[in-house]
């Protein structure tokens, strides 16, 4: 069933907390699953992508009980887990297929793992080969680039890798899969990328080795029990930055937003565009957070590529809506990764986008933008992809006439309430 938004030249006005980050979440379930003992949760995301991370570990044999956003996850170590007796169905969510490949191929059992349509089409390839090359058994679809895949457990061994493209799950994947590896494992990057994995590792008590861009762990290491304070998602945050940035006469505070510097790309992007917010930032669980406010901005349009592009890849589809608002052209680049996410991003932001009457084409490795231009309604398709079916709620606020959108039902795989809370901030 379709969403049908329409709004009278509104201005957003309040405060949200936004849901907790879903990167850290699902980390806390995984390594609280690792640890002996129970480890506690506070701030953790209940969306669907979170959900199928507590539904593969539940079937690995883990005490996990949620009471509200906060979770008690109670286990024996990795060596309690029990060899499932059904498919891990890892649902809309590429984090727990790639992670927990990680994870699997250093048990003693077989198991299986699973998605939907989206993850079906979604490469593998890039985790299963440098956890071959390790001594994984992993066997799939077209020799295991692609889901169905089937892990048989064996004993790892240390390898040296440089990851040919910037990507934070193939890095965690191989570190997750270095814990249960005999001997020392390096990885380097070509491009920083979001360390989440690395700071809660060291949260649960595991001594990693950082030089440059070289991150080296020893295999062997336990980890113990711990609690986990969840920061809000700054991927989710970025939907109502952009909403107040475009929307006139309003001011947003957003509240214990996380702001690890290998996520914060997207505040760099409106900072250089012109925008007027303001940051107060703390620190808890070893991540950073702060308290955002957000004014709407006279914007101007920038080139956005190279280094940057990791530590924003999520909150592309937002920031080329915004950027059909800001004065002159914003050209985005060295973003091709956009073409293997929940859909090809690139392709599916400039079709619907241009529907509502922007000046955006695509190219190869992103989109060019010229601004500002007005929007009109129009029915879009979320392709089932939340960060698209948030772009379109966005781009309502400032469309003449009626927005419909398909599927609108894909935003909760990282923000159930997105549209209600965009709802409460109108006045």
């Amino acid at each position: 069933m379709a969403l049908t938004l329409k709004y009278s030249t509104p201005s957003l006005n309040g405060t949200i907390q936004v849901p907790g980050d879903k990167s850290i979440s699902h980390r806390s379930i995984m390594f609280g699953a690792m640890a002996e003992g129970t480890t506690t949760v506070e701030g953790f995301l209940l969306g669907d992508d979170c959900l199928s991370t507590i539904s593969c570990f539940r079937k690995l044999g883990v005490e996990i009980n949620l009471d509200g956003d906060k979770v008690s996850i109670t286990s024996g170590g990795e060596a309690s887990w029990q060899e499932p007796a059904e498919v891990l169905d890892t649902g809309n969510s590429g984090t727990t297929t790639r992670l927990m490949l990680g994870l699997l191929a250093g048990t003693s059992f077989h198991s299986v793992m699973a998605g939907d349509e989206s993850i079906a089409k979604r490469p593998m390839k890039r985790i299963n080969d440098p956890l071959r090359q390790m001594g994984a058994d992993i066997r799939g679809r077209r020799d295991g680039q692609f889901t169905p895949l089937a892990i048989q457990g064996t004993k790892l061994s240390a390898i040296d890798y440089t990851l040919p493209v910037a990507s934070a799950q193939v890095k965690s994947a191989i570190l997750l899969a270095a814990l249960k590896a005999e001997g020392t494992t390096r990885v380097t990057e070509p491009v920083a990328t979001r360390d989440h994995t690395e700071i809660m590792l060291e949260h649960f008590g595991v001594k990693i080795s950082k030089n440059i861009d070289t991150i080296e762990i020893e295999g062997g290491q336990k980890l113990t029990a711990n609690h986990v304070k969840v920061p809000g998602d700054i991927s989710s945050a970025a939907f109502l930055i952009g909403a107040a940035l475009i929307t006139p006469n309003s001011e947003v505070r957003l509240t214990n937003v996380g702001t690890n510097p290998t996520r914060t790309g997207i505040l760099d992007v409106i900072r250089q565009m012109g925008a007027d917010f303001e940051v107060e930032e703390w620190k808890t669980s070893g991540e950073r957070s702060a308290d955002l406010t957000i004014r709407s901005s006279s914007l101007n349009g920038i080139e956005i590529g190279g280094d940057l592009i990791p530590r924003l890849i999520d909150e592309i589809p937002l920031i080329a809506l915004v950027a059909t608002q800001a004065n002159g052209t914003t050209v985005i680049k060295d973003a091709e990764e956009l073409r293997v996410k929940e859909t090809d991003r690139i392709a599916a932001v400039v079709e619907e986008l241009s529907k509502m009457g922007a000046d955006i084409e695509a190219t190869d490795d992103g989109m060019i933008i010229n601004g500002p231009t007005p929007l009109t309604g129009a029915s879009v398709k979320s392709y089932g992809d939340h960060r698209l079916g948030m772009m379109a709620a966005v781009a309502a606020l400032i469309a003449s006439g009626d927005v419909s959108i398909d599927n609108p039902a894909c935003i909760s795989v990282s923000y159930p309430d997105f549209v209600a809370q965009l709802d409460s901030l109108i006045n």
